[in-house]
């Protein structure tokens, strides 16, 4: 097991813990006469249901994401990261942005194939654009899961 997925799972018991605790602090609040208690106890019971569905939707975008780069790694197909680094080890931007190219280009010329959007993704996370990154990835998954079925 890799250390990644140990702090993923410790990270995860804090947040089941806090929810935990959550849902009891709502109900003791429910529990108080006061009306504005009331009112706080049933705002708090909102929270353990985000929390919940935040944590269950991230889990399954990593395993959903693990299993593709396994496939792609069986297949020689991840991308290989020999970008030049800084002193610091960050991936220098220029670089990356010039590696971006092939992998969008990649992406356009076949939008239907998850393996590409992958390693645009990949590219966009290299170039320092988490954001894209992520909507990018979850493009992948989902052309990825409706292939599959």
């Amino acid at each position: 097991m890799s250390k990644t997925k140990i702090w993923v799972g410790l990270i995860c018991l804090l947040l089941v813990f806090y929810l935990v605790v959550t849902v009891q602090r709502a109900f003791l609040l429910l529990a108080d006469p006061d009306l504005t208690s009331k009112g706080l106890g049933a705002a708090y019971l909102v929270l353990p249901v985000v929390g919940a569905w935040a944590l269950i939707r991230e889990l399954m975008f990593g395993s959903r994401m693990e299993r593709m780069a396994k496939i792609l790694e069986s297949e020689g197909g991840l991308p290989v990261d020999e970008l030049p680094r800084t002193p610091g080890g960050r991936i220098v931007r220029a670089a990356a942005d010039t590696e971006f190219e092939k992998y969008r280009l990649e992406a356009e010329a076949a939008p239907g194939d998850w393996r590409s959007w992958f390693r645009l993704s990949c590219a966009y996370d290299a170039s320092g654009d988490r954001t894209r990154a992520r909507k990018t990835m979850r493009d992948a998954i989902s052309i990825f899961r409706s292939a599959a079925a």
